[in-house]
C-alpha cells in the first residue's frame, strides 16, 4: 500500500515510486546519523532530499527541520524553490504557508517548520529554538563548499537532545554535493571510513529516468569530448585535482569597505557570458597594484540568464554603474546591456596568448576570496593546467573547465595589466 499524504481533495494516495522514481530506495529508508549522497548533475539528489522531506514531515507530527548551506543567500534559489516543488509534486500545496521574509516553511495542520540558515551567520545557526516538536533534521545542500570540517562539526552539534522514543522519531544529517575533489573532507570522513551511522552513496543522470534525449545528448557529448568532467559531473566520481593554475590564494573573511576605502585600491569587474549548460558569471574584485593584492569580494554565477535578467542581477546587486569588461565574443550582448542600463560595460581583449598573459599575470598577486564568494572558490580550487590524453603529459594551456569565473577575473583586470608603462628619459 502506497505511503498517503493529504491534499486540498482530501485524503489521496501517493504513488512515491512513481513520484520519486528509481535509485534511491536505500537513501529514502536510511535511518542512521549521517546520509551522504554525492552525485552528478541531473542525478535527481536534491529533489529526491526535497521530497523526502515534505513526505516525512508530514508523517511526523514532531519533526522540524533546518536547511543548511554555506552562504544563506544562495539558499532561496536552490532548497528553498526544491522544497516548493517537492510540496506541488505532492499536490499539498494547501497545508503549506510558505514565506519569503523570513525564509520559512510551515505545515499548517501542525506549525511544524522548515527554517533555512547560512554558516555566514553562526549565531543564526546555532541559536534556532522550535515552537512544535523537536529540531531532529538537517539538509545540508552543496556541502563540498564546506571547506572546515570544524564548520560541519558546529552544524553536526546543533541537532541535539534527547527525543522521546513514542514520537518514532531519529535524528539525521543529510548531505548532498557534487564532488569535485577528491581531497575534500567529506571524503576522508564518510566515503574512506564509513561508519554504522553513515550512508555515503554515489548516484548519476543515469538513474534518471526522466531526461529526455536533448539532456542525455548533454553527457554524451561531455563523455566525447570531456572525458575528464564526465567522470565527475556525469558518473558522479571524485575529481582528481592534480597541476594547479592558482596556488596563491586563500580564503578569508574581510571588511569590504575597509578595503575599499584604502587610497590604492581599485575596483575590477569582469563578465564571462553563459546559457543552458554554462553560467552567466560576474567577478567582483578589488586590486591593490603596489601590494600586489587582489580581493574577490562578490560573484554572480547562474544559469540560463538572458541579457535583461543579467542586466536586473546585476543592478539589483549595486553594480550598475561599475566599468564592466565583458567577453568579447558576444558583442551583440555587451550592446544590449549597454542598452539596458549598463552604460560602462565594454568587450574585453581576446587577443593571442591573452588566456596565458592573464594567468601569469594574476599569479603574481596574492589573491584573498571571500567566504561569500562559494562558486570562485570551487573553480579557483578545480582550475588545472590540462594533460594530453595520450601522453599524460602536461600541456600549456588550462582546461576547459572551471573557468567562468577564472575568466571574469582575467577580463576584469584586463586594463590593469595592460596599462602602458611610464619611463622618464634621462
Amino acid at each position: 500500500m502506497p505511503e498517503r499524504c493529504v491534499s486540498s481533495s482530501g485524503r489521496q494516495v501517493v504513488s512515491l515510486p512513481e513520484v520519486v522514481g528509481k535509485g534511491y530506495g536505500i537513501f529514502w529508508k536510511w535511518r542512521g546519523r549521517y546520509r551522504v549522497c554525492k552525485g552528478s548533475r541531473a542525478s535527481k539528489k536534491s529533489k529526491t532530499t526535497a521530497l523526502w522531506y515534505i513526505t516525512n514531515l508530514m508523517k511526523y507530527p514532531d519533526a522540524n527541520l533546518l536547511v543548511v548551506r554555506k552562504v544563506f543567500r544562495t539558499l532561496k534559489d536552490s532548497c528553498f524553490t526544491e522544497l516548493k516543488w517537492a510540496i506541488n509534486r505532492l499536490g499539498v500545496q494547501n497545508h503549506w504557508e510558505i514565506k519569503e521574509s523570513p525564509l520559512e516553511m510551515t505545515y499548517k495542520p501542525t506549525g511544524q517548520k522548515i527554517y533555512f540558515r547560512g554558516l555566514d551567520d553562526p549565531l543564526k545557526v546555532t541559536s534556532i529554538t522550535v515552537e512544535h516538536g523537536y529540531l531532529c533534521w538537517m539538509w545540508v545542500e552543496e556541502a563540498y563548499e564546506i571547506g572546515n570540517e570544524d564548520d560541519f562539526n558546529m552544524l553536526d552539534e546543533s541537532i541535539r537532545g534527547a527525543i522521546p522514543q513514542e514520537t518514532g522519531l531519529f535524528k539525521q544529517i543529510t548531505l548532498t554535493f557534487n564532488p569535485w575533489n577528491e581531497h575534500h573532507w567529506i571524503k576522508k570522513r564518510f566515503f574512506d571510513n564509513p561508519d554504522d551511522e553513515t550512508l555515503a552513496m554515489t548516484t548519476n543522470y543515469l538513474c534518471n529516468e526522466w531526461l529526455d534525449e536533448a539532456d542525455r545528448k548533454v553527457f554524451e557529448t561531455m563523455r566525447l569530448n570531456n572525458p575528464r568532467r564526465y567522470r565527475v559531473a556525469g558518473l558522479g566520481d571524485w575529481g582528481i585535482v592534480d597541476g594547479l593554475i592558482f596556488e596563491n590564494w586563500e580564503e578569508k573573511a574581510f571588511d569590504i569597505d575597509k578595503v575599499r576605502r584604502l587610497a590604492s585600491v581599485k575596483s575590477a569587474f569582469g563578465l564571462d557570458f553563459g546559457y543552458t549548460n554554462d553560467p552567466s558569471a560576474l567577478f567582483c574584485g578589488l586590486v591593490d597594484e603596489s601590494a600586489k593584492t587582489l580581493w574577490v569580494f562578490d560573484e554572480m554565477y547562474k544559469y540560463g540568464m538572458s541579457n535583461e535578467r543579467i542586466a536586473s542581477e546585476v543592478t539589483t546587486m549595486g553594480y550598475r554603474k561599475e566599468r564592466i569588461r565583458a567577453e568579447s565574443a558576444e558583442p551583440k550582448s555587451i550592446d544590449r546591456l549597454r542598452e539596458l542600463g549598463l552604460s560602462r560595460i565594454q568587450k574585453a581583449d581576446k587577443g593571442k596568448d591573452s588566456v596565458n598573459a592573464g594567468i601569469d599575470f594574476l599569479q603574481d598577486y596574492h589573491i584573498i576570496v571571500h567566504p561569500r564568494c562559494v562558486n570562485f572558490i570551487t573553480e579557483i580550487s578545480n582550475y588545472t593546467w590540462d594533460t594530453d590524453i595520450k601522453t599524460g603529459k602536461r600541456l600549456n594551456k588550462p582546461i576547459d573547465d572551471f573557468n567562468h569565473l577564472m575568466d571574469a577575473m582575467r577580463y576584469a583586470v584586463e586594463s590593469i595589466r595592460k596599462k602602458p608603462k611610464v619611463s622618464f628619459l634621462k
